[in-house]
């Protein structure tokens, strides 16, 4: 059986990154039917959108996505087509492991780091609701916010966002972490806030996480505020292991764990929701580099690993990771970023290593 997934290379060097990552899939022996469609900047001209229809109809009707990199058009109004599908399809939890791989060049070589990050997608600050310095809109705002709390300050002019935070959107994504904790083998969910300050959303957040502690006897449940987490991670980020967080903490927290483990070119990223998922790298296009055949695709390629997870090809995951980690420990056919030093003339191409874990899994 094949599975069904569309295929969307993105734009700058996404296309050179998914082609990467579809061999290296393809190599593990997992058959698929891939859906190609296009998005980003390079389709805004002739669809009038880097958004089209036809991309998010084929991710409803295969209900998996693997997805290159895009660049968020500049001036268009659009804010950006990675948010737009999430909102669409609902892809509710952000997940985006962080594991330290032997010969990535980092500061924490020494260290243990093998993090998962599920971040809430559809609420907090970033749920887009915001009010713009001097309109009517933000001044009718801000007298009936100084009716209800008049020792309130709010400077003029000002900016309002809102941050909602709610019972059924934390419930599901608390429950996810826990559910994913339980499936691989984890043994510890941590809950990252700033309840002590915002009670009645960071708290809301971190009360509703309690209650579905409950219901997982078998995981290790703790709390951390959000800023103390950060040095936590930094000091000691063996203690750690599933973080669940709200949207904006999630940003910020996935980022940081990724600087831990090598950069954004060795971190995967999964979207998950009730109907379907999408994969992606947590990196940008790179238009710079574009038709170089020079970026890392690391990040890809351990996106396309969770993606045969979340299939239900776990032997093949496995394998495909397996390969990616030795390749990288071996350090020859990777690409100059991975390599001591960035100007080395022995440093391979996105395809050369590509090639390499290609050859790797045969050998496995």
């Amino acid at each position: 059986m094949a599975y069904r997934v569309t295929l969307i290379p993105g734009d700058g060097t996404g296309p050179e990154l998914t082609e990467a990552t579809r061999r290296v899939l393809e190599a593990t022996g997992v058959a698929f039917e891939w859906d190609i469609q296009h998005a980003g900047v390079d389709i805004m001209q002739e669809a009038g959108t880097p958004l089209p229809d036809a991309v998010l109809d084929s991710l409803r009707r295969t209900k998996v996505g693997l997805k290159g990199p895009i660049t968020t058009p500049v001036g268009t109004g659009f804010r950006s087509v990675n948010v737009a599908i999430r909102k669409e399809l609902d892809l509710y939890a952000c997940v985006r492991p962080c594991k330290l791989y032997k010969g990535v060049r980092t500061l924490f070589a020494e260290q243990k780091v093998d993090l998962v990050i599920v971040r809430e997608n559809t609420e907090d600050l970033y749920a887009g609701i915001e009010f713009e310095k001097g309109t009517d809109e933000v001044r009718e705002l801000r007298e009936w916010l100084l009716s209800k709390r008049p020792k309130a300050v709010i400077k003029e002019p000002a900016g309002i966002s809102i941050k909602p935070i709610s019972v059924p959107g934390s419930e599901r994504i608390v429950r996810f972490a826990f559910e994913y904790a339980r499936q691989y083998g984890r043994r510890k969910v941590t809950a990252v806030h700033k309840a002590n300050i915002m009670k009645y959303s960071d708290g809301l957040f971190l009360e509703v996480a309690r209650e579905v502690a409950k219901d997982y006897p078998d995981i290790e449940f703790e709390d951390r505020i959000v800023d103390n987490m950060c040095m936590q991670l930094v000091q000691k980020p063996e203690l750690y292991d599933v973080l669940v967080l709200p949207n904006l903490y999630g940003d910020i927290i996935s980022d940081l764990a990724a600087g831990m483990v090598g950069g954004l070119g060795v971190a995967p990223g999964g979207n998950i929701g009730t109907m379907g998922a999408v994969f992606e790298a947590t990196h940008g296009s790179a238009p710079k580099y574009k038709g170089l055949n020079k970026v890392n695709p690391t990040a890809m390629i351990l996106s396309g690993v969770m993606m045969l997870h979340y299939l239900g090809e776990h032997d093949a995951a496995n394998r495909l990771e397996r390969a990616v980690a030795e390749v990288v420990a071996e350090g020859k056919n990777v690409t100059y970023d991975m390599k001591p030093h960035r100007d080395d003339p022995t440093a391979v191409g996105t395809s050369q290593m590509a090639d390499a874990i290609i050859r790797k899994m045969q050998q496995l």
